[in-house]
């Protein structure tokens, strides 16, 4: 089932959809929404994020185990180094990795200052490049000290994350060169919502290859969309999130909706969402959809 998936990454399109645990004792919620929908036969896998703006949420790896368990399609389960020391992070890969947990998404984690947690401190005991780093050596048989497994962990496969804009392109596209050089085989980008951007995008990728003297290096560019349909959420997205761009035209359309209505609004942000959703599959067939839990946004978005 994984090594399809990645042979799916890495020659074919590929559509994932991002989940984000809740602050309850359970997953189901996620799980019974998405079957509701039928997402699970719209798409090829899933992503479990962890505890964003380091919030308390439902487990991530717990949470892909049981998306995994009920669809029997991959899950991307995501670690923040912002919470976990170098043992904690080996541990829960080995616990993963029986479970057939094995693609993780590296991340070094939003501050501990964005918390609603009283005093909460971050680890941090490296960025994201450290985890992929201990991949790497689990990959080669060995923890991150050196020592040697017994039983060869099964081969487990990092991803990354990058901006999706920045006002100097090439910083973008060292930063894409230097998680491939960690051994990334996916690198997901923020939010995407124009041509130009999602094509900068994939030159970027083939200028990091080359970077690094790896142009035939196996690392996917996977482009990130989150459909928009409200002003604020346009404006949150711009003003808020780094490395993220939303056109001039989207604002301006939306906020003359807006003053029309709610259900105005709605709509033509649908309409947006849904252009920019098909020329992206055009431009780069492999996306990755977020949407803060609106299942029911991207089923419309899959309807056709």
């Amino acid at each position: 089932m994984l090594e399809s998936f990645i042979e799916k990454l890495k020659h074919d399109s590929l559509l994932t959809l991002e989940t984000t645990p809740i602050h309850e004792p359970t997953f189901e919620p996620i799980i019974e929404k998405i079957a509701q929908l039928g997402l699970d036969k719209k798409v090829d896998g899933f992503s479990t994020t962890d505890n964003p703006l380091a919030r308390l949420k439902y487990n991530a790896l717990f949470g892909a185990l049981k998306l995994q368990n009920r669809f029997h399609k991959p899950v991307i389960a995501t670690m923040s180094m912002r919470d976990r020391n170098k043992l904690a992070l080996q541990s829960d890969l080995l616990g993963a990795n029986e479970n057939d947990l094995r693609t993780i998404l590296c991340l070094t984690g939003d501050p501990a200052s964005a918390s609603d947690q009283p005093a909460l401190k971050g680890v941090f005991e490296g960025n994201s490049t450290l985890l992929m780093d201990i991949i790497q050596c689990f990959n080669a048989g060995i923890d991150y000290s050196g020592k040697p497994f017994k039983t060869q962990p099964k081969p487990i496969y990092p991803f990354a994350v990058c901006n999706a804009h920045a006002n100097t392109p090439r910083h973008l596209m060292k930063k894409m060169a230097t998680k491939m050089s960690h051994g990334a085989v996916g690198i997901i980008t923020q939010p995407v919502y124009s041509m130009e951007n999602a094509t900068m995008l994939v030159e970027l990728l083939k200028e990091a290859k080359k970077e690094i003297g790896k142009e035939t290096h196996e690392a996917e560019l996977i482009l990130g969309f989150f459909p928009i349909i409200k002003l604020r959420t346009a404006q949150f997205l711009s003003a808020h999130v780094p490395g993220v761009h939303v056109p001039t035209l989207w604002m301006e359309k939306l906020a003359h909706a807006k003053k029309i209505s709610e259900a105005e609004e709605h709509k033509v942000g649908f309409e947006l969402s849904l252009q920019t959703f098909r020329m992206l599959k055009k431009v780069h067939p492999k996306i990755h959809m977020m949407s803060a839990n609106n299942f029911e946004l991207i089923a419309d978005l899959l309807a056709d």
